[in-house]
Protein backbone atom coordinates (compact mmCIF):
# COMPACT_ATOMS: atom_id res chain seq x y z
CA UNK A 1 0.00 0.00 0.00
CA UNK A 2 0.93 3.39 -0.81
CA UNK A 3 1.48 5.58 2.21
CA UNK A 4 -0.61 8.49 2.42
CA UNK A 5 -1.24 11.56 5.15
CA UNK A 6 -3.70 14.22 5.03
CA UNK A 7 -2.94 17.47 5.78
CA UNK A 8 -6.28 20.16 6.75
CA UNK A 9 -4.58 23.56 7.28
CA UNK A 10 -4.09 26.86 5.28
CA UNK A 11 -2.44 27.79 2.40
CA UNK A 12 0.98 30.30 2.30
CA UNK A 13 1.52 31.61 -0.77
CA UNK A 14 5.00 32.37 0.31
CA UNK A 15 5.23 28.46 0.25
CA UNK A 16 7.10 28.33 3.37
CA UNK A 17 4.38 27.15 5.98
CA UNK A 18 1.08 25.53 5.99
CA UNK A 19 -0.19 23.67 3.07
CA UNK A 20 2.66 23.88 0.94
CA UNK A 21 5.54 23.11 3.92
CA UNK A 22 2.86 19.87 4.50
CA UNK A 23 3.04 18.95 1.34
CA UNK A 24 6.82 19.27 0.80
CA UNK A 25 7.19 17.27 3.74
CA UNK A 26 5.29 14.24 3.00
CA UNK A 27 6.82 14.06 -0.36
CA UNK A 28 10.13 14.55 0.82
CA UNK A 29 9.50 11.08 3.19
CA UNK A 30 8.07 8.99 0.58
CA UNK A 31 4.17 10.24 1.54
CA UNK A 32 1.99 10.79 -0.90
CA UNK A 33 -0.22 13.88 0.25
CA UNK A 34 -3.43 15.03 -0.22
CA UNK A 35 -5.23 18.04 1.53
CA UNK A 36 -8.03 20.47 2.59
CA UNK A 37 -7.67 23.74 2.79
CA UNK A 38 -9.42 25.71 5.78
CA UNK A 39 -8.17 28.58 5.12
CA UNK A 40 -5.93 30.99 1.97
CA UNK A 41 -3.49 33.30 3.33
CA UNK A 42 -1.72 36.24 1.39
CA UNK A 43 2.07 36.15 3.35
CA UNK A 44 5.81 35.97 2.35
CA UNK A 45 8.98 35.87 4.50
CA UNK A 46 7.77 38.97 6.01
CA UNK A 47 4.49 38.35 7.10
CA UNK A 48 0.69 37.56 6.78
CA UNK A 49 -1.06 40.66 5.09
CA UNK A 50 -4.25 38.94 4.69
CA UNK A 51 -6.32 35.83 5.96
CA UNK A 52 -9.47 34.70 4.21
CA UNK A 53 -11.22 31.89 6.00
CA UNK A 54 -13.15 29.04 3.44
CA UNK A 55 -16.84 27.92 4.96
CA UNK A 56 -17.17 25.14 7.24
CA UNK A 57 -18.98 23.44 4.45
CA UNK A 58 -16.13 23.62 1.59
CA UNK A 59 -13.83 22.47 4.55
CA UNK A 60 -15.89 19.47 5.47
CA UNK A 61 -16.67 18.70 1.40
CA UNK A 62 -12.91 17.97 0.88
CA UNK A 63 -12.28 15.67 4.05
CA UNK A 64 -15.28 13.83 3.25
CA UNK A 65 -14.18 12.98 -0.63
CA UNK A 66 -10.54 12.66 0.56
CA UNK A 67 -11.30 10.40 3.42
CA UNK A 68 -14.53 8.33 0.95
CA UNK A 69 -11.80 7.50 -1.26
CA UNK A 70 -8.08 7.38 -0.38
CA UNK A 71 -6.64 5.00 2.73
CA UNK A 72 -4.98 8.05 4.53
CA UNK A 73 -3.50 6.48 7.14
CA UNK A 74 -2.86 10.15 9.63
CA UNK A 75 -3.92 13.54 9.05
CA UNK A 76 -2.27 16.48 10.15
CA UNK A 77 -4.16 19.37 11.28
CA UNK A 78 -2.50 22.62 11.31
CA UNK A 79 -4.15 26.52 10.60
CA UNK A 80 -7.77 26.29 12.34
CA UNK A 81 -8.78 30.03 12.86
CA UNK A 82 -11.98 29.97 13.51
CA UNK A 83 -14.52 27.86 16.08
CA UNK A 84 -16.94 26.80 13.34
CA UNK A 85 -14.13 25.27 11.11
CA UNK A 86 -12.87 23.75 14.59
CA UNK A 87 -16.19 21.94 14.85
CA UNK A 88 -16.31 21.19 10.97
CA UNK A 89 -13.37 19.49 11.40
CA UNK A 90 -14.07 17.48 15.04
CA UNK A 91 -17.18 16.26 13.37
CA UNK A 92 -15.37 14.64 10.24
CA UNK A 93 -12.88 12.92 12.19
CA UNK A 94 -15.36 11.76 14.49
CA UNK A 95 -17.35 9.91 11.27
CA UNK A 96 -14.11 8.63 9.75
CA UNK A 97 -11.71 8.13 12.80
CA UNK A 98 -7.88 8.35 11.51
CA UNK A 99 -5.08 9.18 13.28
CA UNK A 100 -4.78 12.93 14.01
CA UNK A 101 -1.61 15.20 14.21
CA UNK A 102 -3.01 18.59 15.88
CA UNK A 103 -0.35 21.46 15.26
CA UNK A 104 -2.33 24.41 17.18
CA UNK A 105 -0.93 26.89 14.78
CA UNK A 106 -1.94 30.55 16.69
CA UNK A 107 0.95 32.85 15.68
CA UNK A 108 3.06 32.65 12.74
CA UNK A 109 6.65 32.96 12.66
CA UNK A 110 6.53 36.38 11.70
CA UNK A 111 4.39 36.94 14.73
CA UNK A 112 1.25 37.53 13.25
CA UNK A 113 -1.56 36.23 14.69
CA UNK A 114 -3.71 33.25 12.98
CA UNK A 115 -5.95 32.14 15.66
CA UNK A 116 -8.67 34.32 16.46
CA UNK A 117 -9.46 34.07 19.93
CA UNK A 118 -13.09 32.66 20.05
CA UNK A 119 -11.49 29.91 18.30
CA UNK A 120 -9.23 28.84 21.54
CA UNK A 121 -12.13 27.38 23.29
CA UNK A 122 -13.25 25.12 20.25
CA UNK A 123 -9.60 23.82 19.63
CA UNK A 124 -9.43 22.69 23.06
CA UNK A 125 -12.86 21.18 23.28
CA UNK A 126 -13.04 19.99 20.05
CA UNK A 127 -9.96 18.98 18.48
CA UNK A 128 -7.67 18.03 21.23
CA UNK A 129 -9.53 14.93 22.18
CA UNK A 130 -9.31 13.75 18.69
CA UNK A 131 -5.76 13.91 18.63
CA UNK A 132 -3.79 11.03 19.01
CA UNK A 133 -0.78 13.70 19.29
CA UNK A 134 -0.79 17.86 20.05
CA UNK A 135 2.35 19.65 19.22
CA UNK A 136 2.55 22.83 20.82
CA UNK A 137 6.05 25.23 20.91
CA UNK A 138 6.13 26.96 24.17
CA UNK A 139 4.06 30.15 23.75
CA UNK A 140 0.84 27.75 22.54
CA UNK A 141 1.64 25.30 25.08
CA UNK A 142 1.12 28.44 27.42
CA UNK A 143 -1.99 29.51 26.01
CA UNK A 144 -3.71 26.14 25.98
CA UNK A 145 -2.56 25.26 29.77
CA UNK A 146 -4.03 28.95 30.69
CA UNK A 147 0.02 29.34 32.19
CA UNK A 148 2.89 31.99 31.97
CA UNK A 149 5.02 30.41 28.93
CA UNK A 150 7.25 28.02 30.21
CA UNK A 151 11.09 28.70 31.12
CA UNK A 152 12.37 25.05 32.42
CA UNK A 153 11.36 21.57 32.04
CA UNK A 154 9.33 21.40 35.04
CA UNK A 155 6.64 24.22 34.08
CA UNK A 156 6.86 22.18 30.72
CA UNK A 157 5.72 18.74 31.93
CA UNK A 158 3.00 20.41 34.37
CA UNK A 159 1.34 22.29 31.21
CA UNK A 160 1.89 18.94 29.22
CA UNK A 161 -0.44 17.27 32.02
CA UNK A 162 -3.10 20.45 31.54
CA UNK A 163 -3.19 19.07 27.96
CA UNK A 164 -3.18 15.86 28.13
CA UNK A 165 -6.16 16.53 30.71
CA UNK A 166 -8.01 18.07 28.04
CA UNK A 167 -8.16 14.83 25.98
CA UNK A 168 -5.31 14.40 23.94
CA UNK A 169 -3.35 11.35 23.98
CA UNK A 170 0.24 12.57 23.79
CA UNK A 171 1.75 15.68 23.78
CA UNK A 172 4.96 16.89 22.63
CA UNK A 173 6.41 19.93 23.86
CA UNK A 174 8.18 22.05 21.71
CA UNK A 175 11.62 23.56 22.76
CA UNK A 176 12.27 25.59 19.75
CA UNK A 177 11.70 28.78 21.77
CA UNK A 178 13.45 27.97 24.56
CA UNK A 179 17.17 28.57 25.28
CA UNK A 180 20.76 27.34 25.25
CA UNK A 181 22.52 25.69 22.95
CA UNK A 182 20.06 22.47 22.81
CA UNK A 183 16.69 22.44 21.31
CA UNK A 184 15.10 19.73 23.44
CA UNK A 185 11.10 18.28 22.70
CA UNK A 186 9.43 16.69 25.38
CA UNK A 187 7.21 14.03 24.64
CA UNK A 188 4.65 12.86 27.28
CA UNK A 189 2.28 9.91 26.40
CA UNK A 190 1.05 9.13 29.72
CA UNK A 191 3.20 6.56 30.23
CA UNK A 192 6.07 8.73 30.71
CA UNK A 193 8.46 11.04 28.87
CA UNK A 194 10.59 10.73 25.83
CA UNK A 195 13.26 13.37 25.43
CA UNK A 196 14.51 14.23 21.59
CA UNK A 197 17.58 16.52 21.33
CA UNK A 198 19.60 18.49 18.87
CA UNK A 199 21.81 21.79 18.74
CA UNK A 200 19.95 24.67 17.83
CA UNK A 201 20.75 26.14 15.07
CA UNK A 202 21.71 30.00 14.34
CA UNK A 203 19.86 30.21 11.13
CA UNK A 204 16.85 32.90 10.45
CA UNK A 205 15.52 30.82 7.55
CA UNK A 206 12.73 29.04 10.04
CA UNK A 207 9.63 29.70 8.44
CA UNK A 208 7.47 26.37 8.42
CA UNK A 209 9.58 24.77 11.11
CA UNK A 210 6.79 23.73 13.40
CA UNK A 211 4.07 22.96 10.17
CA UNK A 212 6.85 20.79 8.62
CA UNK A 213 7.91 18.78 12.00
CA UNK A 214 4.37 18.04 12.32
CA UNK A 215 3.77 17.03 9.16
CA UNK A 216 7.17 14.74 9.07
CA UNK A 217 5.50 13.09 12.17
CA UNK A 218 2.48 12.16 10.57
CA UNK A 219 4.16 11.09 7.69
CA UNK A 220 5.72 8.40 9.87
CA UNK A 221 2.64 7.40 11.31
CA UNK A 222 1.10 6.78 7.68
CA UNK A 223 4.07 4.59 7.25
CA UNK A 224 3.14 2.54 10.23
CA UNK A 225 5.90 3.76 12.87
CA UNK A 226 5.02 3.71 16.52
CA UNK A 227 4.67 7.05 17.71
CA UNK A 228 7.95 7.88 19.62
CA UNK A 229 9.83 6.62 16.06
CA UNK A 230 7.76 9.05 14.08
CA UNK A 231 8.70 11.91 16.46
CA UNK A 232 12.63 10.80 16.34
CA UNK A 233 12.78 10.48 12.66
CA UNK A 234 10.65 13.73 12.22
CA UNK A 235 12.70 16.12 14.86
CA UNK A 236 16.29 14.52 12.64
CA UNK A 237 14.59 15.50 9.47
CA UNK A 238 13.54 19.18 10.17
CA UNK A 239 17.20 19.51 11.87
CA UNK A 240 18.78 18.98 8.46
CA UNK A 241 16.32 20.96 7.04
CA UNK A 242 17.08 23.38 8.85
CA UNK A 243 20.59 22.67 8.90
CA UNK A 244 20.20 23.15 5.03
CA UNK A 245 18.11 26.49 4.94
CA UNK A 246 20.84 29.17 4.51
CA UNK A 247 21.44 27.39 0.79
CA UNK A 248 17.98 28.43 -0.16
CA UNK A 249 17.55 32.40 -1.34
CA UNK A 250 14.07 32.73 -1.33
CA UNK A 251 12.91 36.45 0.14
CA UNK A 252 14.74 39.12 2.18
CA UNK A 253 12.83 38.04 5.25
CA UNK A 254 12.72 34.70 7.34
CA UNK A 255 13.13 32.15 4.57
CA UNK A 256 11.88 29.04 5.07
CA UNK A 257 13.44 25.32 5.78
CA UNK A 258 15.11 23.17 2.76
CA UNK A 259 12.24 20.49 2.72
CA UNK A 260 14.35 19.01 -0.38
CA UNK A 261 17.84 19.35 0.74
CA UNK A 262 19.38 15.69 -0.34
CA UNK A 263 18.04 15.64 -3.50
CA UNK A 264 18.89 19.66 -4.37
CA UNK A 265 22.13 18.88 -3.15
CA UNK A 266 22.80 16.29 -5.08
CA UNK A 267 21.73 17.93 -8.57
CA UNK A 268 24.41 20.47 -8.08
Amino acid sequence: MTPIALTIAGSDSGGGAGIQADLKTFSALGVYGASALTAVTAQNTHGVTMVEDLSPAMVTAQIDAVLSDLAVGAIKIGMVSRAETALAIAAALARHGRRAVLDPVMVATSGDRLLRPEAVDALRSELLPLADLVTPNLPEAAILADDAIAADETAMARQAERILALGAKAVLMKGGHGSGETSTDLLFDGRGVHRFEAPRLATTHDHGTGCTLSAAIAAGLAKGLALEDAVGAAKRYLHAALAAADALQVGSGRGPVHHFYPWWEADR
